[in-house]
């Protein structure tokens, strides 16, 4: 028997596994930036254990998925309903919560004990990471013995969760900017200047993922965005080409240093290297002989 697809129904499947892949790219990235976070976490806070994960997409939970420092796997896939326990009260506040004694406190619900106490934990402290008003996860910190952990403890541990926020935010707009850019690989002059954009704001925010795999991708993308070019005949430093693209952006120096984390100085000399080795004696003329030889769309 034949079944038939509704009107468009192809697409509409495309279009769900493509946003499915996109979700879980963000998983696997901000599980990363989990990971490392725990080993800051310990560093900077001198606590011993460290444990964390995201906030499950679609759900009021965060499942643990990384630990650091734990005798034993007890805490590891916990899931943490929202409202629930230490984690999930931080995660429904949206702000820090801390006990000295886990399993004697009057401040949290008590559905997690078993886990806690496997782990022979006692003082803990839960951090959630607060991405533009929504909490993505929560990174924990902990004690084997009961005592205050102190304002300098928590606040050591809420700048760690900051850096994951804005490591989240980051991997998020590079994401928005892949999807954005890769329908324009094969556009034609009418879009080109859209492609231009894209290429520069890809080239700019590639240097500031931590994620290695994502920066590839976004480095794969800008590729794809001179693909139709001719094959370069020579090549400029990756910083020279970034700032170039700002420039062929419209972006002044000034500009061009904000967006990319530079001093207008150290712009001023990768503009310099990129304008001999391109033969340019102006600006404009270096995007000109960088498009002619494909380093640019």
């Amino acid at each position: 028997m034949r079944v038939s697809l509704p009107p468009n129904g192809g697409h509409r499947g495309e279009r769900a596994a493509k946003k499915g892949g996109q979700v879980a790219a963000a998983d696997a990235a901000g599980a990363v930036e989990i990971r490392g976070a725990l080993a800051r976490l310990r560093r900077v806070t001198g606590l011993p254990v460290a444990f964390g994960g995201l906030v499950e997409p679609g759900r009021q939970r965060t499942r643990i998925s990384e630990l650091s420092g734990a005798a034993t796997s007890a805490l590891r896939g916990l899931a943490v309903t929202s409202g629930n326990g230490l984690g999930g009260k931080a995660v429904a506040l949206a702000r820090p919560c801390a006990v000295t004694d886990y399993s004697l406190s009057r401040q949290i619900s008590h559905e997690y004990d078993t886990a806690v106490a496997a782990e022979g934990l006692r003082s803990v402290l839960a951090v959630p990471v607060v991405v533009r008003r929504r909490v993505r996860g929560v990174l924990y910190g902990a004690l084997r013995t009961a005592q205050p952990l102190g304002d300098r403890t928590l606040n050591a541990a809420v700048d760690v969760a900051r850096d994951v926020e804005q490591s989240l935010v980051v991997g998020d707009e590079a994401r928005v900017l892949l999807s954005a850019a890769r329908p324009q690989a094969g556009t034609g002059a009418a879009g080109w200047e859209q492609v231009r954009e894209a290429h520069a704001a890809l080239r700019a925010l590639a240097p500031r993922i931590t994620d290695p795999g994502l920066r590839a991708e976004l480095l794969a993308a800008c590729g794809l965005l001179t693909a139709d070019r001719a094959a370069p005949e020579l090549t400029l430093a990756p910083r020279e080409l970034d700032v170039l693209t700002c420039v062929a952006a419209g972006a002044t120096n000034a500009a061009a240093a904000e967006r990319l984390g530079l001093r207008p100085e150290t712009v001023k000399g990768y503009l310099r290297s990129a304008m001999r080795k391109l033969g340019a004696h102006t600006r404009g003329e270096a995007v000109v002989a960088a498009r002619r030889a494909g380093l640019l769309p």
